[in-house]
Protein backbone atom coordinates (compact mmCIF):
# COMPACT_ATOMS: atom_id res chain seq x y z
CA UNK A 1 0.00 0.00 0.00
CA UNK A 2 0.91 3.77 -0.59
CA UNK A 3 0.36 4.60 2.98
CA UNK A 4 3.28 2.08 4.14
CA UNK A 5 5.99 3.78 1.92
CA UNK A 6 7.86 7.00 3.50
CA UNK A 7 7.18 9.76 1.84
CA UNK A 8 11.15 11.03 1.06
CA UNK A 9 12.91 12.13 -1.54
CA UNK A 10 15.64 9.66 -1.50
CA UNK A 11 12.38 6.44 -1.57
CA UNK A 12 10.41 8.87 -4.42
CA UNK A 13 14.21 8.55 -6.56
CA UNK A 14 13.98 4.87 -5.77
CA UNK A 15 10.66 4.43 -7.12
CA UNK A 16 11.06 6.43 -10.73
CA UNK A 17 14.24 4.52 -10.95
CA UNK A 18 12.36 1.38 -10.61
CA UNK A 19 9.50 2.62 -12.35
CA UNK A 20 11.96 3.41 -15.22
CA UNK A 21 12.92 -0.07 -15.41
CA UNK A 22 10.15 -1.88 -15.08
CA UNK A 23 9.41 0.03 -18.06
CA UNK A 24 12.04 -0.78 -19.96
CA UNK A 25 11.54 -4.39 -19.16
CA UNK A 26 8.08 -3.91 -20.05
CA UNK A 27 8.36 -2.65 -23.55
CA UNK A 28 11.15 -5.46 -23.91
CA UNK A 29 9.04 -8.42 -22.52
CA UNK A 30 6.35 -7.24 -25.10
CA UNK A 31 8.72 -7.32 -28.42
CA UNK A 32 9.77 -10.29 -27.23
CA UNK A 33 6.00 -11.88 -26.73
CA UNK A 34 5.27 -10.42 -30.17
CA UNK A 35 8.03 -11.78 -31.64
CA UNK A 36 7.33 -15.32 -30.05
CA UNK A 37 3.69 -15.30 -31.41
CA UNK A 38 4.91 -14.70 -35.00
CA UNK A 39 7.77 -18.02 -34.61
CA UNK A 40 4.62 -20.01 -33.16
CA UNK A 41 2.30 -18.91 -36.31
CA UNK A 42 4.95 -19.65 -38.26
CA UNK A 43 5.81 -23.20 -36.59
CA UNK A 44 2.03 -23.81 -36.27
CA UNK A 45 1.63 -23.24 -39.92
CA UNK A 46 4.53 -25.87 -40.50
CA UNK A 47 2.99 -28.37 -37.45
CA UNK A 48 -0.63 -28.58 -39.61
CA UNK A 49 1.32 -29.33 -43.06
CA UNK A 50 3.22 -32.08 -40.82
CA UNK A 51 0.22 -33.57 -39.06
CA UNK A 52 -1.88 -34.07 -42.56
CA UNK A 53 1.30 -35.21 -44.54
CA UNK A 54 1.22 -37.82 -41.44
CA UNK A 55 -2.19 -38.65 -41.76
CA UNK A 56 -1.81 -38.94 -45.27
CA UNK A 57 1.55 -41.36 -44.79
CA UNK A 58 -0.68 -43.35 -41.99
CA UNK A 59 -3.58 -44.40 -44.01
CA UNK A 60 -0.79 -45.19 -47.21
CA UNK A 61 0.53 -47.07 -45.00
CA UNK A 62 -2.08 -49.41 -43.33
CA UNK A 63 -3.32 -49.86 -46.81
CA UNK A 64 -0.59 -51.09 -47.93
CA UNK A 65 -0.04 -53.58 -45.17
CA UNK A 66 -3.22 -54.65 -45.35
CA UNK A 67 -2.71 -55.64 -49.40
CA UNK A 68 0.47 -57.19 -48.52
CA UNK A 69 -0.88 -59.41 -45.62
CA UNK A 70 -4.25 -60.02 -47.63
CA UNK A 71 -2.32 -61.38 -50.78
CA UNK A 72 1.06 -62.57 -49.42
CA UNK A 73 -0.33 -63.80 -45.75
CA UNK A 74 0.95 -62.78 -42.20
CA UNK A 75 3.61 -65.30 -42.37
CA UNK A 76 5.08 -63.60 -44.95
CA UNK A 77 4.87 -59.73 -43.81
CA UNK A 78 5.90 -60.52 -40.03
CA UNK A 79 9.11 -62.85 -41.72
CA UNK A 80 9.72 -59.64 -43.72
CA UNK A 81 10.32 -57.47 -40.87
CA UNK A 82 11.85 -59.76 -38.64
CA UNK A 83 14.58 -59.81 -40.85
CA UNK A 84 15.70 -56.16 -40.39
CA UNK A 85 19.12 -55.80 -39.20
CA UNK A 86 20.09 -52.55 -39.19
CA UNK A 87 17.24 -49.89 -37.31
CA UNK A 88 17.11 -46.14 -37.44
CA UNK A 89 19.25 -44.13 -35.76
CA UNK A 90 17.86 -40.80 -34.30
CA UNK A 91 20.15 -38.09 -32.82
CA UNK A 92 18.80 -34.93 -31.07
CA UNK A 93 20.11 -31.77 -30.54
CA UNK A 94 19.34 -28.33 -29.52
CA UNK A 95 18.18 -25.02 -31.31
CA UNK A 96 17.74 -21.86 -29.92
CA UNK A 97 14.24 -19.67 -31.16
CA UNK A 98 14.16 -16.33 -29.37
CA UNK A 99 15.77 -17.37 -26.50
CA UNK A 100 13.85 -20.61 -26.56
CA UNK A 101 15.42 -23.90 -26.94
CA UNK A 102 13.91 -26.29 -28.86
CA UNK A 103 14.42 -29.67 -29.88
CA UNK A 104 16.49 -30.72 -33.32
CA UNK A 105 15.80 -34.75 -34.21
CA UNK A 106 18.15 -35.86 -36.84
CA UNK A 107 17.25 -39.48 -38.38
CA UNK A 108 19.69 -42.01 -40.21
CA UNK A 109 19.44 -45.34 -41.97
CA UNK A 110 15.23 -45.00 -42.04
CA UNK A 111 15.42 -45.52 -45.94
CA UNK A 112 16.65 -48.42 -47.04
CA UNK A 113 17.12 -50.27 -50.21
CA UNK A 114 15.25 -53.52 -50.96
CA UNK A 115 18.86 -55.06 -50.42
CA UNK A 116 19.45 -53.89 -46.95
CA UNK A 117 16.62 -54.70 -45.48
CA UNK A 118 17.42 -58.11 -44.94
CA UNK A 119 14.34 -60.24 -46.04
CA UNK A 120 15.70 -60.81 -49.89
CA UNK A 121 14.52 -60.33 -53.16
CA UNK A 122 12.82 -63.97 -53.45
CA UNK A 123 11.62 -64.05 -50.06
CA UNK A 124 9.33 -60.66 -50.83
CA UNK A 125 7.05 -59.25 -53.19
CA UNK A 126 6.19 -55.87 -54.46
CA UNK A 127 3.93 -55.35 -51.79
CA UNK A 128 5.72 -55.71 -49.43
CA UNK A 129 8.46 -53.36 -50.93
CA UNK A 130 5.36 -51.15 -51.13
CA UNK A 131 4.93 -51.40 -47.75
CA UNK A 132 8.23 -51.01 -46.29
CA UNK A 133 8.41 -48.05 -48.59
CA UNK A 134 5.09 -46.55 -46.97
CA UNK A 135 6.31 -46.98 -43.33
CA UNK A 136 9.57 -45.65 -43.78
CA UNK A 137 8.16 -42.90 -44.69
CA UNK A 138 5.69 -42.94 -41.80
CA UNK A 139 8.50 -43.06 -39.51
CA UNK A 140 10.07 -39.87 -41.20
CA UNK A 141 7.10 -38.31 -40.88
CA UNK A 142 6.85 -39.37 -37.29
CA UNK A 143 9.92 -37.70 -36.53
CA UNK A 144 9.58 -34.25 -38.10
CA UNK A 145 6.01 -34.29 -35.92
CA UNK A 146 7.77 -35.03 -33.14
CA UNK A 147 10.54 -32.45 -33.58
CA UNK A 148 7.89 -29.66 -34.87
CA UNK A 149 4.81 -30.72 -31.91
CA UNK A 150 7.47 -30.11 -29.42
CA UNK A 151 9.28 -26.59 -30.47
CA UNK A 152 5.93 -25.67 -30.57
CA UNK A 153 4.52 -26.68 -27.33
CA UNK A 154 7.93 -25.11 -25.78
CA UNK A 155 7.11 -21.79 -27.77
CA UNK A 156 3.33 -21.58 -26.56
CA UNK A 157 4.78 -22.27 -23.10
CA UNK A 158 7.69 -19.38 -23.02
CA UNK A 159 4.13 -17.22 -24.66
CA UNK A 160 2.05 -17.85 -21.93
CA UNK A 161 5.63 -17.38 -19.14
CA UNK A 162 6.51 -14.15 -21.11
CA UNK A 163 2.43 -13.08 -21.48
CA UNK A 164 2.10 -13.65 -17.31
CA UNK A 165 5.25 -11.34 -16.80
CA UNK A 166 4.17 -8.81 -18.92
CA UNK A 167 0.25 -8.77 -17.22
CA UNK A 168 2.19 -8.53 -14.06
CA UNK A 169 4.26 -5.31 -14.56
CA UNK A 170 1.23 -3.67 -16.82
CA UNK A 171 -1.30 -4.11 -13.89
CA UNK A 172 0.38 -5.01 -10.64
CA UNK A 173 3.73 -3.54 -9.82
CA UNK A 174 3.67 -0.57 -12.66
CA UNK A 175 0.95 0.57 -10.63
CA UNK A 176 1.90 0.10 -7.72
CA UNK A 177 5.05 2.02 -8.46
CA UNK A 178 2.85 4.81 -9.46
CA UNK A 179 0.52 5.23 -6.77
CA UNK A 180 3.30 5.47 -4.26
CA UNK A 181 5.25 7.90 -6.83
CA UNK A 182 2.18 9.74 -6.30
CA UNK A 183 1.45 9.29 -2.57
CA UNK A 184 4.89 10.95 -2.11
CA UNK A 185 4.54 13.33 -4.24
CA UNK A 186 1.68 15.01 -2.91
CA UNK A 187 3.07 14.35 0.41
CA UNK A 188 6.22 16.42 0.04
CA UNK A 189 3.54 19.38 -1.81
CA UNK A 190 2.19 19.02 1.71
CA UNK A 191 5.28 19.26 3.75
CA UNK A 192 6.14 22.05 1.26
CA UNK A 193 3.16 23.74 1.74
CA UNK A 194 3.11 23.10 5.43
CA UNK A 195 7.12 24.24 5.73
CA UNK A 196 6.11 27.90 3.72
CA UNK A 197 3.18 28.93 5.73
CA UNK A 198 5.57 27.98 8.47
CA UNK A 199 8.22 30.33 7.35
CA UNK A 200 6.06 33.07 6.52
CA UNK A 201 4.78 32.72 10.40
CA UNK A 202 8.23 32.78 11.34
CA UNK A 203 8.58 35.79 9.32
CA UNK A 204 5.45 38.03 10.35
CA UNK A 205 6.19 36.88 13.89
CA UNK A 206 10.14 38.58 13.60
CA UNK A 207 8.50 41.20 11.46
CA UNK A 208 5.84 42.10 14.26
CA UNK A 209 8.93 41.69 16.74
CA UNK A 210 11.37 44.38 14.80
CA UNK A 211 8.29 46.74 14.58
CA UNK A 212 7.52 46.31 18.33
CA UNK A 213 11.13 46.90 19.48
CA UNK A 214 11.46 50.04 16.57
CA UNK A 215 8.38 51.27 18.01
CA UNK A 216 9.62 51.11 21.65
CA UNK A 217 13.04 52.61 21.02
CA UNK A 218 11.11 55.36 19.14
CA UNK A 219 8.81 56.08 22.25
CA UNK A 220 11.90 55.88 24.53
CA UNK A 221 14.01 58.28 22.22
CA UNK A 222 11.00 60.33 22.00
CA UNK A 223 10.71 60.52 25.91
CA UNK A 224 14.51 61.22 26.20
CA UNK A 225 13.69 64.45 24.08
CA UNK A 226 10.95 65.47 25.82
CA UNK A 227 12.86 65.43 29.28
CA UNK A 228 15.07 68.29 28.90
CA UNK A 229 11.74 70.53 27.80
CA UNK A 230 9.63 69.22 31.13
CA UNK A 231 12.95 70.08 33.09
CA UNK A 232 12.88 73.70 31.59
CA UNK A 233 9.66 74.48 31.91
CA UNK A 234 9.32 73.35 35.72
CA UNK A 235 12.38 76.16 36.43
Amino acid sequence: MAEDVKPTRKNLMEIEDRIELSERGHDTLEQKRDGLIMEFMDILDQAQDVRSELNADYERAQDRINKARAMDGDVAVRGAAAALEEYPEITTQSKNIMGVVVPQIDSSKVRKNIDERGYGLLGSSARIDEAADAYEELIESIILAAEVETAMKKMLEEIETTKRRVNALEFKLLPELRNNQEYIEQKLEEQEREEIFRLKKIKAKKEAEAKAEREAEAAETEEEESEPERLSADD
